[in-house]
């Protein structure tokens, strides 16, 4: 159900991530990230339903995040102290949804482009086009799994997140990866934008978060970046030049350096002092 990139020790020294994948991806994207943290880290990286090691999901009720959550938590109940959670898209979602079940147990929190997509229809006008982008977007591979036209939707999918003609490009194997995960995509974007929770909700996660924004995100996953930077009480957004919404995967050798030197700097540091340590963290690196 899960990979681990370095072997877990039960040293006291050594710091517990996890690493929540994309849509449609695998555990496999956060080996830079795994290779990035060295030693310093143990990381574990659960899979989601639809992936070949956790399966399909049972359709015992209509999909939730909190059913997706289940696994991470199981992992976190398993650990002493408080783990790091990393979250990218659909990740990123569930990672918030982990947090606010478990806050006690967070040392911190990385997201990238979390699709926290809920929250574009608590906005108002700031958020009704992002909303519509991507609620046309969710409909265009709904239609597409519905009727049976997996690789249709797949490519919908792809050409969205990353850019026109991308699914056309990608290797056979791929592509075909995508087609068989195709009917779990419904379930995300059920689960993400029908999430009832309100927004006032991620005021109570007072955890050091940090949220990456590529420069070149789409305009749903943008605003919503920069919404949670203001709500949640210790959240900061930095924007990652050149990036799109798959950064962790296309640029990881700018991604993973910032979200190790994120969970670094709040390893063992006391709540007090997580946001004076964070801001100097990002001056050193500016500088």
């Amino acid at each position: 159900m899960s990979a681990i990139f370095s072997g877990l020790s039960k040293g006291a020294s050594r710091e517990r991530v996890i690493a929540l994948h994309c849509s449609g991806s695998a555990a496999s994207q956060w080996t830079h990230l795994a290779d990035t943290l060295g030693d310093t880290c143990d990381l574990l990286a659960p899979e989601h339903y639809g992936s070949d090691s956790a399966g399909e999901w049972g359709g015992a009720h209509a999909f939730t995040l909190a059913d997706e959550a289940e696994r991470s938590l199981g992992l976190i109940q398993c650990e002493r102290g408080k783990v790091h959670l990393v979250g990218h898209s659909y990740g990123g979602g569930v990672a918030l949804a982990v947090a606010l079940a478990a806050p006690e147990r967070i040392a911190s929190l990385v997201l990238y482009e979390p699709s926290a997509f809920h929250l574009l229809r608590q906005m108002g006008p700031a958020g009704a086009e992002a909303f519509a982008e991507i609620t046309a977007v969710a409909r265009d591979i709904c239609q597409g799994v519905i009727t049976g036209d997996y690789r249709g939707a797949m490519e919908r999918f792809v050409d969205y997140w990353s850019a026109p003609g991308a699914f056309a490009r990608m290797r056979p194997a791929l592509q075909d990866r995508l087609i068989r995960w195709a009917p779990k995509a419904p379930l995300d974007f059920h689960a993400l934008i029908g999430n009832p929770l309100a927004a006032d909700a991620y005021t109570t996660l007072d955890i050091p978060t940090l949220i990456l924004c590529g420069e070149h995100a789409p305009r749903p996953t943008w605003t919503i970046a920069h919404r949670l930077a203001e709500l949640l009480p210790q959240g900061r957004v930095i924007v990652v030049p050149g990036a799109g919404h798959l950064g962790p995967i296309t640029h990881p050798e700018i991604v993973s350096p910032l979200m190790a030197r994120h969970i670094r700097g709040t390893a063992a540091v006391r709540p007090e002092d997580a946001s004076r340590v964070y801001a100097r963290q990002q001056l050193e690196a500016v500088l």
